[in-house]
């Protein structure tokens, strides 16, 4: 596009632009505007527009003009412009507008700060935990009751991923933890002669022990972990809020049936992973010690009384309360994307492994003080 004559001109103490017909040429946004005829010594008031009428205004009118006006400020002449249409003014006064100033960076928080928020967080996040066991509890009545909102189907799904497809890796768990049990115990007693008690040592330690534990770990990492990520994708779906919206309790919907189901399963579980142990122990002892089976049962119902049993089960249902509570927690409290459903089955893992090693201690001292 070409410049057709002088674009400025001074007449009567203003300055003129006369608008060609073909409208303002792009570069002359970048050009001096003295090779464009203004004139830096001369002196005017205002700055006025004359142009063709049938020209229709643009954006680079508004960048010009905006140039002109800052490069005049600059000099420090403060002119009036006049002359132009109402709605070149509006994109005179868009071009004109200072950027927003950015607010400078925000100073990265010390160790201490850290540590205070992720205090925060995890307080929040344990007040979240006993709101909903509060729920659970409440609703409990209402499932014994046959009043609860719940899907007989998906009732039946959680029964048999609580228990029937979890019995292969709590029988191989067991199994090889009984082993390892006798194997350590037979090398120490075997040196004193006493090897017959490999089997108080395996029965009593997996009984009232490690078998709830174990058992508890490896749902924590299986069932668990399956809760949360499953109740984290329908929260990424919003079916969660679909439930919400049409006034079924997620609670009762969604965590009610899995916490029952894993806490009236885990006893069963427990029994069964019991029964591996001491087959585990009694795999090694024979050979290892040339113990009989016969010796081996006969000493293991002697060590092994009614409490040991008692205290594994009980175990037992409260951890497989806990694992569920915590999975199910984790899956609502989950960010909407497919990272937070990681986020969420990993926080589930992790945090029901810490709860079942903390909840089993504070067994221990109970049991102590009783004297159990």
């Amino acid at each position: 596009m070409n410049h057709v004559g002088p674009l400025f001109k001074t007449q009567a103490g203003e300055l003129v632009v006369a608008m060609p017909e073909s409208g303002i040429d792009p570069a002359w946004l970048v050009r001096p505007l003295a090779e464009l005829g203004l004139d830096a010594g001369a002196s005017f008031a205002a700055v006025r527009v004359e142009m063709p009428a049938s020209r229709r205004w643009s954006t680079p009118d508004a960048a010009f003009f905006a140039r002109l006006l800052g490069e005049l400020e600059a000099r420090g002449r403060q002119v009036a412009l006049r002359g132009l249409p109402r709605e070149l003014e509006k994109l005179l006064s868009l071009a004109r507008r200072a950027p927003a100033v950015a607010a400078p960076m925000a100073r990265p928080p010390g160790i201490r700060e850290r540590a205070g928020l992720r205090a925060l967080r995890q307080a929040s996040d344990a007040s979240a935990l006993v709101a909903l066991l509060g729920e659970i509890v409440l609703r409990l009545p209402r499932l014994f009751a046959g009043r609860a909102k719940i899907r007989r189907a998906e009732m039946w799904e959680v029964l048999a991923e609580s228990s029937s497809r979890a019995l292969p890796i709590v029988a191989i768990v067991n199994l090889l933890m009984g082993a390892i049990l006798a194997f350590v115990g037979a090398v120490q007693l075997k040196t004193f002669g006493a090897g017959i008690y490999v089997a108080n040592l395996v029965g009593i330690a997996s009984v009232r022990e490690l078998t709830p534990i174990l058992t508890a770990i490896v749902l924590a990492g299986r069932t668990g972990a399956s809760f949360a990520a499953r109740i984290a994708t329908m929260q990424g779906n919003e079916e969660v809020d679909a439930l919400t919206a049409l006034g079924v309790s997620p609670a009762e919907f969604l965590v009610l049936p899995r916490v029952v189901a894993l806490s009236l399963l885990m006893p069963l579980l427990y029994v069964y992973g019991c029964a591996f142990a001491l087959l585990g122990g009694m795999a090694v002892s024979m050979p290892v010690l040339d113990v009989s089976a016969t010796a081996y049962v006969a000493q293991t119902q002697r060590a092994i009384a009614d409490a040991h049993f008692a205290i594994g089960a009980l175990k037992a249902f409260v951890f497989g309360g806990l694992v569920a509570l915590i999975g199910c927690h984790h899956g609502l409290r989950a960010p909407r994307s497919a990272a937070g459903v990681g986020s969420a089955t990993t926080s589930a893992v992790v945090s029901s492994i810490i709860g079942v090693i903390a909840l089993d201690a504070v067994f221990a001292v109970c049991a102590n003080a009783l004297k159990v």
